[in-house]
């Protein structure tokens, strides 16, 4: 019975500590000690950021926009240091992977060559045999 209880609380305290893991990112600070959405703003736009949206998730303030090079950020910032918390940039999801192996397969651009298989001929339409 001693190794069950034993096996119980083990696994009871190392789910706990996952739970408190996963919740790294957020923030727990009151509401009357969070700087203005302006504030962010101005802290954004001094990185060089381009704000699209600024909204709260998980007790912090999240800005989606573009950082000074143009790629697409999303940034968690602690509402009352407005210290970033989270950084990452759009396109390290790994949901976009579909979209880079649709482009592999896209014809390429600029002026080329038809092939010297009789199916293109200049200034006709292609021949389907």
């Amino acid at each position: 019975m001693k190794k069950y209880l034993i096996a119980a609380t083990l696994l009871l305290g190392l789910g706990a500590a996952g739970a408190a893991l996963a919740d790294d990112d957020d923030c727990r600070v009151p509401m009357a000690n969070w700087q203005p959405r302006e504030a962010v703003q101005k802290m954004a736009e001094a990185r060089g950021w381009t704000v699209r949206r600024i909204k709260t998730d998980d007790g912090c303030y999240e800005i989606k926009g573009r950082d000074a090079t143009g790629r697409e950020i999303e940034v968690k910032v602690d509402p009352a240091t407005l210290a970033v918390v989270e950084f990452e940039y759009d396109d390290d999801d790994d949901d976009d992977d579909d979209d880079r192996d649709r482009n592999r397969n896209a014809a390429p651009t600029g002026t080329m060559k038809p092939p010297a298989n009789g199916l293109f001929m200049p200034g006709s339409k292609p021949v389907i045999e």
